[in-house]
């Protein structure tokens, strides 16, 4: 049960909010990866009245630091789809792979690809994240959400901590890659969390679980916590939320799971909703 988009059925006094968490691809950024222009000055202010703001993507945690380098003092990131939150440099949880099944899931992809499916494998460490393959096209979307990668000869022999495993196909990978991968969908999650992307992580890690923690570990209650979301990866964590929010551009089941709607992606949705909601001045 949700609204229609926009800001309608929104209460008019102020809520109390203490935890901000939003996605990035499709939720906070625009449909080029761009941030808000005005994000900086929000963050400003919600520090100001000492809400935190957490960023929760299947984006590794380098990645998302360099983004909010310079004002992410306190920051909570949770990153590769909750598999690692870090705060200060410090982690404060993980749920890394085994890495046998790590192994296994990269001799999948590689099975894949010599039946000729457009797809590559990203090993996601603690440290960096890994691939095999090299061409310039499948390194170009590697580097949009993976700022430390390495290329390898062998991404099974990696000496780092695996957090996930992410596919990139180039087709519909809910169509392609996502039905081949059945075996490991038995004990592990096995996630859409874009068109052409998809993880592969333990069955208790996600986006909610993180959140959780984070909520447990900070004494902040769901009705205190705000919530953005686009995608299939974020319906756990609108589950941990009072004010969960699908934007405008959600998958349906987003859409269906969120109490409440945000204009979209491109429409500065994330933003113009915590000012509505906090009551924050104009930045």
């Amino acid at each position: 049960m949700h609204s229609s988009a926009g800001h309608r059925n929104l209460p008019s006094e102020p809520v109390d909010i203490r935890l901000i968490v939003t996605d990035m691809d499709g939720t906070l950024l625009d449909d080029s990866g761009n941030p808000p222009r005005r994000l900086r000055p929000v963050l400003a202010l919600l520090r100001e009245r000492g809400v935190l703001f957490s960023p929760a993507s299947g984006r590794q945690y380098a990645t998302l630091a360099r983004l909010f380098s310079g004002a992410d003092d306190g920051m909570v990131f949770i990153a590769e789809n909750g598999t690692q939150v870090v705060r200060d440099g410090k982690e404060l949880d993980s749920d890394p792979l085994d890495p046998a099944v790590a192994a296994r899931i990269v001799k999948k992809v590689r099975g894949l690809v010599a039946d000729g499916v457009d797809v590559g494998a990203v090993v996601c460490g603690k440290h960096r994240a890994y691939t095999e393959r090299t061409d310039d096209a499948f390194l170009a979307q590697v580097a949009k959400y993976y700022v430390a990668h390495e290329s390898v000869e062998d991404a099974t022999a990696v000496d780092d901590e695996i957090n996930k495993i992410a596919l990139f196909d180039f087709g519909p990978a809910a169509l392609g890659t996502a039905p081949a991968l059945t075996e490991f969908a038995a004990t592990h999650q096995v996630v859409v969390s874009s068109e052409h992307w998809i993880d592969v992580m333990n069955r208790t890690a996600n986006k909610g679980a993180a959140l959780r923690r984070v909520q447990r570990d900070l004494g902040i209650t769901p009705a205190q916590t705000l919530v953005f979301g686009d995608y299939l990866n974020d319906l756990e964590m609108l589950d941990a939320a009072e004010w969960s929010f699908a934007m405008a551009n959600a998958h349906p089941d987003v859409l269906a799971r969120a109490r409440y709607v945000a204009p979209s992606n491109n429409d500065d949705g994330v933003l113009s909703t915590i000012e509505r909601l906090l009551r924050l001045p104009a930045s």
